[in-house]
């Protein structure tokens, strides 16, 4: 089936998510958020509905489906003003990752919790002087010759989720035998471990889930700790990286589906001088656009997923960070535009648009920042010379 018309099973799961998210919607999250909580009934429910494992692999408890399916929950969930960031993170960084490279040993005590929701992984890659160079990650893990355990030292920033985490999928680097150079691992860290130290990150972003830095202090691990090859590390994390491109794409199509239809609500209603606000091009022009540019941003979005799904990670290297663009692009314009509608209450807690200003940028700075993006496309597609 082609990416552009979407099957009857998921046009159905689109309308079982939306129904679900409808049914906590904006104002549960809004009061989550105000109580320092997580969304943990919805991330419940969804889990028993089998949502949050619909991209995991049938005989470890998910669904037997792919990012594709795991990309239309998060995006109708945030239509409907619930999203829940951690789909991004457990099943699509993690789950993924585990399932195609973890031994059946971590596949087993894993996946499985993962799909029912009841055991959470958080992802931890970003690092205060590695910003977005990945070959400046200075975590690293060496060998204690004794026991053959590994010992982990580093720092990681912007780790989403810790406190409601079993475990941290963190990126390291190990020293090759043959050249002495550091080569990227991927390993399974529980968040109790001794020397596994976290501190919450001040983020003037209102979001469910809290933003944290981690210290590892020779954090001693398992040797079944590391994840896969450890001569395979790169292939490893970017077949976790291509899911977060997709899945932060959904989030963010989600994001500014539900901003358009609050301002479309409202400029069918809102009437001035006999007329409803929406009848002014003015307004209605811009709106349309909107929803144009979410449009071919969701049209990307489920390419990207088609060729990830279909093991074409090459294909899906590009198309993933293109649909990151234009769907952080579409999501910030929507928001900025449904705002504008509303006029003054755009900034009231009454409609709650105010607060997605800020939240609306994240699809333009993570994973990846837009510039990279446009890095990316102009050495990889285009074919034009390195700049960095």
């Amino acid at each position: 089936m082609s990416p552009v018309i979407e099957t009857d099973e998921h046009k159905a799961l689109r309308a079982a998510v939306s129904a679900l998210g409808r049914r906590y919607g904006r104002d549960y999250i809004t009061r989550v958020v105000a109580e320092g909580a997580h969304p943990a009934e919805l991330w419940s429910e969804a889990a028993k509905l089998g949502y949050l494992g619909v991209n995991l692999p049938e005989e470890h408890g998910g669904g037997g489906g792919g990012i594709t399916e795991l990309a239309i929950v998060l995006e109708e969930l945030g239509a409907a003003g619930s999203p829940l960031l951690m789909l991004v993170v457990s099943p699509a960084i993690c789950g993924t990752v585990i399932a195609r490279f973890g031994t059946e040993d971590q596949r087993r005590t894993w996946l499985p919790g993962i799909a029912d929701g009841t055991r959470t992984m958080a992802f931890g890659i970003t690092e205060p002087d590695a910003g977005s160079n990945s070959h400046r990650i200075t975590t690293t893990a060496r060998r204690d010759p004794g026991s053959g355990d590994w010992l982990l030292t580093g720092r990681k920033v912007f780790v989403s989720g810790v406190d409601m985490a079993d475990a941290v999928l963190v990126v390291g680097r190990t020293e090759d035998a043959r050249t002495g150079r550091l080569k990227p691992c991927l390993f399974i860290v529980p968040t109790d471990a001794p020397g596994f130290r976290r501190s919450p990150i001040d983020m003037e972003l209102s979001a469910a889930e809290k933003q944290f830095e981690l210290v590892l202090d020779d954090v001693r691990l398992p040797a079944d700790a590391l994840v896969g090859d450890e001569d395979a590390g790169l292939l490893q994390l970017f077949a976790g990286l291509n899911p977060e491109r997709i899945m932060t794409a959904a989030f963010a199509i989600g994001m500014g589906r539900y901003a358009l239809r609050r301002a479309v609500e409202y400029a069918r209603d809102r009437t001035v001088w006999q007329a409803p606000i929406g009848a002014h091009q003015a307004i209605a022009h811009p709106l349309a656009q909107a929803h144009i540019d979410l449009e071919l941003a969701r049209l990307m979005t489920q390419k990207a997923a088609h060729l990830y799904d279909a093991g074409d990670d090459t294909g899906a290297g590009e198309a993933a960070n293109m649909a990151k663009y234009a769907a952080g692009e579409a999501c910030v314009r929507a928001v900025d535009q449904a705002v504008h509608t509303l006029g003054g209450n755009g900034l009231t807690r009454e409609f709650g648009l105010a607060s997605l200003i800020t939240a609306a940028r994240v699809a333009r700075i993570a994973p990846v920042s837009r510039e990279m993006i446009l890095n990316y496309v102009s050495h990889q597609t285009l074919g034009l010379p390195k700049s960095y």
